[in-house]
Formats: C-alpha cells, sequence, structure tokens
C-alpha cells in the first residue's frame, strides 16, 4: 500500500511527534511496510479456523484451601527486620 508524505505529516501531526524532513522517507517505508503485512493477514485463509481467545485453553484449576503448619519458624523469622508475637512485623501500609 503506497504511503503519501501528506498522510505522515498527517500521522506525524496526530501524534504530536516533530518529523525532520530527512526522516519522512524512513516513516514512509516502514508505514508502508507495516501496512503490507496487516493486509497479507487480513487475507489469510481462515475457512475451517475455529474462533479462540488464546493460543492455550487453559481453565482455573480450584483446590481446597488447607492450613499446614510450619515446624521451623525460627529459621523462617531469622532474617526478618522485625518480628511481634511470632510473625513478621511490617511498617503500616494505608493510613
Amino acid at each position: 500500500m503506497k504511503v503519501s508524505k501528506e498522510e505522515i505529516m498527517h500521522i506525524a501531526n496526530l501524534a504530536d511527534l516533530n518529523l525532520k524532513e530527512e526522516e519522512i522517507g524512513k516513516y514512509i517505508l516502514n508505514l508502508q511496510d507495516i501496512l503490507g503485512f496487516a493486509n497479507i493477514v487480513n487475507n489469510a485463509p481462515i475457512d475451517g479456523v475455529e474462533e479462540s481467545i488464546g493460543a492455550l485453553e487453559s481453565s482455573n484449576a480450584f483446590r481446597k484451601d488447607e492450613i499446614k503448619e510450619f515446624s521451623d519458624n525460627k529459621s523462617l523469622l531469622q532474617n526478618a527486620v522485625d518480628v511481634q508475637n511470632n510473625m513478621f512485623r511490617i511498617p503500616k501500609v494505608l493510613d
């Protein structure tokens, strides 16, 4: 697809870009490549292809919450900055 200098300048104006005169040719070529690829994608054969949301069809794997006792609290808390009631104590986050 051909892109004109005026179209590039209009797009640059909409995007609030300050293009230099020597950059316009590069942008024309880049935009033509992008539009050419989009045209290829738009014309790809899709007969027999089912609609899909993503590449992998997955679902949530729910499990029951279970309380598990951790026996080595001393080792767990040894690097804590502050400990209170055998738990990590952190600074207040919300007022």
